[in-house]
Order: C-alpha cells, then structure tokens, then sequence
C-alpha cells in the first residue's frame, strides 16, 4: 500500500500527519535516519541548498576514463577522497580489439599516479566490492553507475553522471535541494522460493509509473527487515534504481553487524534506526508474507506480474505491452511459458545466498541438452571462492549451469546476448528494448524478463518453462559466508593517500580527450535532429549499450553511435546542422528523456556532435538533467505539445543574456526555413521555453559551454 502524504512513524505504527498536532508533527520533522546522514555531508550553510562531499567514489571501466579525462582538462593533481575503479563491464566485451584491456591499463596508471584504488577486470563486480570494502555505516558514496545503492548497509549512495564524480575530484561539492523522504515500511517473512527480486519487482511496479517515489529518498525500517538477511537487503536495496529514487537507508542491526564483522571491518559498524518519532513525506507498506514469485516482463522492472497471473494471462499481457512476437512460447490452456535462457548474475543475482538456493533447487535435475541454457557469474571471487568451498559451484555444474566470473555484461549487452526472438529470463538490474544485446537495424529483436534467482532455477529444472520457485520443494539450508580477504590483498592495487607524480599515465590508441566544447553563443540557431515520441526515452536508446562500450573513451568515435537504435537518421542530421551556415547546431525533443543509466555519455554524445539543448516535458531523473548541464546543453522543459517536426529551425535569441541573467524562459521561434525563423516572421511558431531551477553555477557552466570550460577557467 502506497500513502501518498505525510507520515510520522512512531512505536512502530505509521500514522498520518494529518492526523496529528503540529507539535507532534515538529518534534518528527528530523526524525528520519537520512537527515542526520546528508547534514553531516552537507557543506552549505543552508539546509535546502546541500551542497555534499562524498567519503568515497567508484566507477568502472565504461566511466572512469572519460571521468579521468574530465579531471584531467580541469587541471586535477591528485584524488583527494578515497577513488575505485573497477573493471566488470568491458572485461569480456572483445569489440576493438585491445581498447578495453588498453582502458584498464590507463585505469591501473591512473590509480598510481593520483592515488586510487583498483580493482582488477574478473574480481567484482563495482557494487559488490564497495559493499565489501568502502561501505560504512553514516557514509555517503558517489557512483558513475545508476545502481549505486549501499543503503542496506547504512550507508547512503547515488548514482551519478561521470561530471558529478569529477567534480569531487576538482573539491567541489554535489549540489541538489533538499530531497523528500519516503518511507518504506516492511513487515512478516518471505515464504521459501520468494528472493529478493520478487520484492523488488513488487515494489517497482507500485511506484514507477506514478512517479511515486521519483528524486525521493528510500528509507527502509519496520520489523520486517529484521526478518531478511543481508543478501535479501542487498538484493533488494539495488533495485531501488529503478523506481527513480535519489537514494536509499535502511535500519541496520546485528545481522547489518555480522556483516561488517566477517569482512573484517567491524569499526565501519553502528546502529542506525530512525528517531522514536520521524517524520516523512509519503510511505509504501510492504507485507513480505504476502509477495509471491514475480516476472518484469519487457521492456520495464515496473512491468510487474505474479509469475502465477502471467502464466494464466500470459497471450491478453503480452497483447497489452505489445508483445504479440512472443505469443508463439505461450500455452495459457497448460499454463506454459518457454523461455530460452536463464541467467543469475551481478551486483542484484550473483550473490551468495541466491547462488546457494539456486543449487539447492537445481540438485534434484538438471537443464537438460535442448535449447535452455542457464548461465550463473558469481559477484565477486570471494563470493565464487566461499560457492565452490562449500560445493555449491560443482552442484550447478553438474545440473548443467555454466560458471562464469565476475562480470556485468547480462546487465547491458556485452555478454549471453539471446538468440532472435527469444526471451530470456534474468536475475539482473534492466530489461529495457535492446539493451540485451540485439540490433534492430539487422532485424533482430530478443527479449528480457527480470525474475529471481529462485525462480529461474526452477525454471532451468523445468527445462525453460517458467516457473515459479515456490512451486518447488528443497532444502534452504545456507552455510554460513566466509569471505577470503586474500583474494583482494594479493590482486587490488589500493594507492589512497600515496600518489606517485613519476608514474606516467599509459594511454591506448582508442583514448582520446574530450574534443574543445564551444561556449554558448549571443544567440542560437538549431536545427531539430531527433523528435522522439515514446513516453519515456531512456539512456540505453540516447546511446547504446553492449558492443558500443568499448568506444566509451574516444569521444568522437562514440558519438558516432548516437540514438542509433531508436533513431537511425540523427547522427547524419546532426552534421547536416553543424556544417550548415549559420547554424550554431542542433537539438532533439522528447517527451521525458534520461530514464535508466548514469551514463554521461548519453549527453556528452550529443554536445561532441554540436548538441546545444535538450526539449522536453520532464525529465526522468535528476542524473540525466544533470549530465546535460555538466556538458552545456539547456534542459528546457515545455508545457504543452510544441509539434515539433525534424529538420525545423529553432532560433532563439538572448539566449546568453537570459541564462545570465537568472531569467526561468525564453521565447523560441519555430519554422521550416531559417530565414523565417531568424526574422521572427508571422510563418514561425514561438515556444516558450522554461529552464526552472537553475543555479547560478550550473548557468555559468552553460555559457562557458560545459564543465571542463568552466572549472578550467576558474583554476
């Protein structure tokens, strides 16, 4: 249940502030755990303006060149907060022959001369080694990656466009209004079968397509947390990406203690929970007894369905999300679904726990030779070295699983791409339109389903018809972890705090800077290159994922990749508008662009191909709004439908002067021929176009032309 008012949470019962005196309603108003952890971070004066600095910062192979990069051009000379760079997206994407393993090099280079923490390509995943080794309970941490979440651990996180980091970097701070609070109340127990993304999914798909939660803080608390075990918390916690919040806290305890204690940093442990009266903006109940095995059908985790309703329903669902190509895997007489592939892996699946029971499940049969193909990567090598100690690893393999490392690439497309027209069911992070691997402009079309790790494995026993993991008995027995801190002492380079000046940074012949950005003209004339009509534009469809990563630190090699999947012409239209006389540039329109991944590429992408702005209802996240800033293209927002039509010129003049001057419009002149446009004549449309909630910071950025301008400039 979702109460979309405020609350005051008191002797465990959730009562709504209306019903309470504002007394009462004062003495909660800083009750909850997240206040005490932003003030602490918080280096302005004002407590509606934060302005944060971080205890730590991690990013991955996809991110951290361009970020390095970015520090580079602003003049940085060392990190000064501890800086992990890790190596688990492109550490099996074999695109561009030796670009990734040239990219992990400059990243090793990077670690020792500015002092960083690196972590070898096969040894974690990014998120699982910050819960291990940098998390701490009443820290914040700054991610290049949406799934920045170590709330389960009392430690606050988000996830960020690469600007963000390198800011940090530079000294500076991360800026936002103070963010609403949502609490997210749990009770009972989780019946055998149901994991951690079951709760998940249930919860994505109450909240997401109301916005419910959107730039909203996720605090979690009630007697049922004490009912889940750190891996269900964790699991769980990560996916909170997904519904659009800011970031995430939980309460922690003894099983948050124990945790701390086995990784041997028991000082990063102390007891969080919420004031004995705490006040929050809106709350979501949710009874863990009650959830039941559940599948995110393509192509959102909010498309939420019990396994069950699906298998009962499944030819009306796939009807309603316009699905009709998968009907063909559907027997709803014989409540039958087959799905070609299985995987279990990442910062969401491949923990131990969810590995354990997947075993447990899988040791009564196996997946047979046909087409099903179940593949597991566990999160870390530690994770993988406690599995086959206990010989859980050997279990899967001899039911048919295949084993594999630490890896993201299921998460994105860089790895177990499923053949065309297939759907494959996932314990991962996204299933949005081809971020698992396929290419439409070569016909191809394949599919994800998000389900949990339980589920999937009782579907692999099934041979790859869908089912759900309570419907199978086994025997949840799950050993205690014992996690081996060799695997990290003998490989990561860890260089915090001892920069070295003498080690020259190693640079492949795919890593290139950023090109010189223009700086925001008097006035701007456009041209529209892309109009993108879906109700949500997400970063995967801005730039795509899978092979393209490779190219992630050549700038201008990236860009050539650009909104190549949803629009194919744009690239072209792009150069056709620079090279035009007269025209500063381009822009695009949609309707609600940014869902999905920190990737500040999916902005930057744009301003190397002379991007200018962005137009748009809303955006859907805080991070895309913010990666458009950071690389100066405005983020205009409009009220109504401006009809917009590729190609049309887009004049707007003092566009400078009214970015400087603080003002929140400008008066855009729409046409199908320039000269029409820039005389402003009675065959031009006008637009007005709004720009709320700029600081004044983020409007010098855009008239210098993007961050690296800026900061270079002002150092």
């Amino acid at each position: 249940m979702f109460i979309n008012e405020a609350v005051v949470l008191k002797n465990n019962k959730v009562l709504k502030a209306a019903d309470l005196s504002q007394e009462q309603i004062d003495r909660a108003s800083k009750g909850a755990m997240s206040h005490a952890i932003l003030d602490s971070h918080n280096t302005a004066d004002s407590k509606d303006e934060l302005k944060l600095k971080f205890d730590a910062m991690a990013s991955h192979d996809i991110t951290y060149v361009g970020i390095l990069q970015t520090a580079f051009a602003c003049n940085m000379e060392k990190f000064p907060i501890p800086y992990v760079l890790t190596n688990c997206h492109n550490s099996l994407c074999a695109v561009g022959g030796t670009i990734n393993e040239d990219d992990h090099l400059f990243g090793l280079s990077a670690a020792k001369r500015f002092g960083g923490i690196y972590v070898p390509a096969h040894l974690a995943v990014i998120h699982q080694y910050m819960r291990e080794m940098m998390s701490g309970c009443g820290k914040m941490i700054l991610g290049s990656d949406s799934h920045t979440r170590y709330g389960a651990l009392g430690t606050m996180a988000i996830g960020e466009g690469g600007g963000e980091l390198a800011k940090q970097l530079l000294g500076k701070t991360y800026n936002l209004k103070y963010p609403k609070i949502c609490l997210v109340y749990l009770t009972g127990n989780l019946k055998q079968g149901v994991g951690p993304h079951d709760v998940a999914i249930y919860m994505i798909g109450k909240v997401f397509k109301q916005a419910l939660v959107t730039n909203k803080i996720l605090e979690f608390a009630g007697p049922g947390v004490n009912n889940l075990s750190m891996d269900d918390r964790m699991g769980i916690d990560v996916m909170t990406t997904e519904t659009a919040c800011l970031s995430s806290i939980w309460i922690t305890d003894e099983i948050t203690q124990k945790y701390y204690d086995i990784h041997g940093r028991k000082d990063e442990y102390k007891k969080m929970q919420p004031a004995a009266e705490a006040l929050y903006d809106c709350a979501l109940l949710i009874d863990l007894s009650k959830i039941e095995p559940m599948i995110a059908l393509p192509y959102h985790p909010s498309n939420a369905y019990t396994i069950r309703d699906f298998l009962s329903n499944s030819l009306e669902i796939l009807s309603e999300l316009k699905l009709d190509s998968l009907k063909e895997y559907a027997d709803p007489k014989q409540k039958n679904f087959f799905t070609g592939q299985g995987i279990i892996a990442g910062c969401a699946g491949g923990t131990y726990e969810n590995i354990v029971e997947a075993s447990a499940i899988l040791e009564k049969g196996d997946t047979g030779s046909g087409r099903f193909s179940l593949s597991v990567y566990p999160q870390s090598q530690p994770v993988a070295y406690a599995l086959n100690k206990i010989g859980c690893m050997n279990k899967l393999m001899e039911s048919g699983a295949v084993i594999k490392t630490a890896f993201c690439g299921p998460c994105f497309g860089a790895g177990d791409v499923p053949a065309n027209n297939t759907l494959s069911v996932r314990h991962t992070t996204r299933n949005f339109e081809n971020r698992e691997g396929s290419i439409p402009k070569n016909g191809q079309s394949a599919y994800v389903a998000l389900m949990d790790a339980r589920s999937i494995a009782a579907t692999a026993l099934n041979k790859g018809y869908i089912t759900a993991g309570t419907d199978m008995e086994y025997v949840k027995d799950i050993p205690d972890y014992e996690f081996n801190k060799n695997i990290y002492e003998k490989r990561v380079y860890n260089g915090y705090g001892k920069p070295d000046i003498s080690q020259k940074l190693i640079f492949g012949p795919n890593i290139k800077p950023w090109p010189e950005i223009p700086k925001l003209p008097e006035n701007l004339l456009l041209k529209i290159a892309a109009v993108l009509k879906d109700e949500v534009t997400t970063t995967d469809e801005l730039i795509p994922s899978g092979e393209t990563s490779s190219y992630r630190s050549n700038p201008i090699a990236l860009a050539e990749f650009t909104l190549s999947r949803k629009a194919p012409d744009y690239v072209k239209k792009a150069k056709l508008a620079a090279a035009e006389e007269g025209v500063d540039g381009h822009l695009i329109f949609a309707k609600k662009p940014g869902d999905g991944s920190a990737r500040e590429q999916a902005a930057s992408c744009q301003r190397v191909l002379k991007g200018y702005a962005n137009i748009a209802y809303e955006y859907a996240t805080k991070r895309y709004r913010s990666n458009l800033i950071n690389w100066g293209l405005i983020p205009f927002t409009v009220k109504q439908d401006p009809n917009f039509t590729e190609d049309e010129y887009v004049y707007i003049p003092n566009i400078k002067e009214i970015v400087l001057s603080g003002n929140e419009h400008a008066i855009a002149y729409i046409a199908a021929i320039k000269e029409d446009a820039l005389n402003m004549t009675d065959k031009a449309k006008t637009v007005k176009l709004h720009m709320e909630g700029l600081s004044k910071t983020e409007r010098d950025v855009l008239v210098e032309g993007c961050m690296i301008n800026y900061y270079r400039k002002s150092r």
